[in-house]
């Protein structure tokens, strides 16, 4: 992946001498990055600055990085990576489920940490250059009843009203939608959207699943639009 010279990345850890080897290793990879300390300050920057991507520490003065996640999430559409716990799923789930876009265990390799910062970036990329080559964009919107999903301007709306979706909500909505019909499995789904393999583990996708039903009018308990099917994945369903 090509670094496109206006993506910049805000680090947002308080561990100085992490902060600065990530920060020469990115640059070293093409991105510009600037190191926040302070969770309050970053709130503050995040929103104002609004950087290509965030990596975002729990552990913080001022705020933790859930506190930033949750306040910055409505007014900043960027994805946000999330430092965690090695094996801590409780803090994985609950960043996730307040608006974090993927997580990396820490310590995190710095390989790793980029392939997950360019996946994230890669789609939204993608993204603006179809919409430069002047793609259709009947094409890129598709529409179920009251549910209108536009990739080319990467929003959704339900009966009218604009549905607030973070950056990987909308890429797994736009990849159910566009593939309705048909079960996607969840190795497909951590494929496509993620570039990592399926472990057999991992609950980010359910997570944000529940998170796109209750934003799109499903049922939870019993969904008609987004169906579980056992064993196999989901299935977005064209009509209900």
């Amino acid at each position: 992946m090509s670094v496109d010279d206006n993506q910049t990345i805000l680090i947002v850890e308080d561990d100085e001498r992490l902060a600065s080897l990530t920060k020469e290793y990115l640059e070293k990879n093409g991105f510009s990055v600037d190191i926040e300390a302070d969770g309050r300050a970053a709130i503050s920057r995040i929103v104002d600055e609004q950087p290509s991507l965030v990596v975002l520490d729990l552990m913080l003065p001022g705020a933790d990085g859930f506190t930033v996640c949750r306040s910055v999430r409505n007014d900043y559409k960027g994805p946000i990576l999330m430092l965690t716990a090695r094996s801590d799923d409780v803090d994985q789930i609950l960043g996730l489920e307040i608006g974090a876009d993927d997580y990396v265990s820490k310590p995190a390799k710095p390989r790793v940490l980029l392939a997950r910062i360019q996946s994230l970036l890669r789609r939204s990329t993608q993204d603006v250059d179809l919409a430069s080559e002047g793609s259709d964009k009947k094409e890129q919107t598709l529409t179920f009843g009251p549910l209108v999903v536009d990739n080319s301007r990467r929003e959704a709306w339900l009966s009218g009203e604009e549905v607030e979706l973070t950056s990987a909500e909308f890429d797994l909505l736009w990849l159910l939608a566009s593939s309705a019909g048909r079960i996607l499995s969840r190795e497909e789904i951590f494929g496509e959207l993620r570039g990592i393999e399926y472990d057999g583990q991992d609950r980010s996708v359910d997570v944000r699943i529940s998170r796109i039903r209750s934003k799109i009018g499903d049922d939870p308990i019993h969904p008609r639009r987004i169906k579980t099917i056992r064993s196999k994945g989901y299935l977005f369903v064209k009509e209900v």
